[in-house]
């Protein structure tokens, strides 16, 4: 993380979809102290809720990058944002980005940034030399997060029960597989730039042997069911090789994200094939409860839900963003 140039500005380029800014809502609610603001082309309705500011503005105010806070379907950058990576700058800043494009594939960017003495900074870069996967059994604990869908809260609750894991004395490290995840970590891999017979050796490498109370708390990625995802979500099941997943899942949400056309499955159905495929390389593996993004309830009709869900469930069911009795006894459940 300090090796990234901060402050940051959060780039939200035209986005209409909420869940596409997940990295700069990732950004501003666990690294808050290196975001300044935001900035956004016009026809943007996406907000993180900072202020809105222009490149220059805040680089009069001590920013040192703008961060392309958008992960986009395909992880592209459009021609309608050029103008206003350019002007970012043109003011000073540096260029942050996680998209599957590299910005120095980009002729305007590449030249500019020549000229003006900037760096492009592509964070989704996996590193050099992973191998096939061994499937061979490590020592250590991890846990993996895995969803009905993408977008619903998988980084957000393994950061939350690496926190809790360590509060509760226990040793613990949030491994992340996204760039988001790898901004505010400071490592990680992102698993979904892994060429795809190295994927699961890159999950196995992110979660290596370990003493055998420690515990990796690994960022899950996609969904098993999704049309386009669930291969990264595969192999990162069967790399991690985890004792425990925790399935996150948005109520009320319908249909896959990006992909209309298919429906989300059901939580008892994530539960049964995640412990089905990810036995074939952990044999123990176990579901240590479920985590329900309940961000679009208000306080008592959330708690109503987690209470009701629990019960029909007969597991933890908890929001870690809103803690409490439920996320104590999810953490508790996952290390039992």
């Amino acid at each position: 993380m300090e090796a990234l140039p901060g402050p940051y500005l959060l780039f939200l380029g035209d986005t209409t979809e909420a869940g596409y800014a997940k990295t700069a809502y990732g950004l501003r609610d666990w690294a808050p102290n290196r975001c300044l603001g935001e900035f956004a082309c016009e026809g943007a309705t996406v907000t993180t809720g900072l202020r809105f500011m222009t490149p220059a503005e805040a680089a009069a105010k001590g920013a040192r990058s703008m961060v392309i806070g958008v992960a986009n379907a395909g992880g592209v950058i459009p021609e309608a944002w050029l103008g206003s990576l350019l002007q970012a700058m043109e003011a000073g800043l540096d260029i942050i980005s996680g998209m599957h494009v590299r910005l120095g594939e980009i002729a305007r960017l590449r030249n500019a940034a020549a000229g003006l003495g900037r760096r492009l900074i592509d964070v989704r870069q996996p590193p050099a030399g992973i191998t096939v996967a061994t499937g061979h059994a490590r020592s250590g604990k991890r846990l993996l997060t895995v969803g009905t869908d993408c977008a619903l809260g998988k980084k957000y609750t393994a950061l939350a029960l690496a926190r809790a894991f360590s509060q509760h004395g226990v040793d613990a490290h949030f491994r992340a597989t996204g760039q988001t995840g790898i901004m505010i970590a400071g490592s990680g891999i992102p698993m979904d730039a892994v060429v795809a017979d190295f994927a699961a050796g890159a999950a196995e490498i992110l979660s290596p042997d370990a003493a055998d109370e420690h515990w990796d708390v690994i960022e899950g990625q996609g969904s098993l069911f999704h049309p386009a995802y669930a291969g990264v979500s595969l192999a990162l099941l069967h790399g991690s090789q985890p004792n425990v997943v925790v399935v996150c899942h948005h109520p009320g949400r319908q249909r896959m994200l990006g992909h209309p056309g298919y429906a989300l499955p059901s939580i008892e159905e994530t539960i049964a094939l995640a412990l089905q495929l990810g036995s074939r390389t952990q044999p123990a593996i176990r579901c240590g409860g479920v985590s329900l993004n309940t961000a679009h309830l208000d306080e008592t009709a959330a708690l109503r839900l987690l209470a009701s869900e629990s019960d029909r469930l007969g597991c933890a069911v908890a929001d870690p963003m809103r803690g409490g009795p439920a996320f104590d006894r999810l953490v508790e459940d996952c290390l039992a």
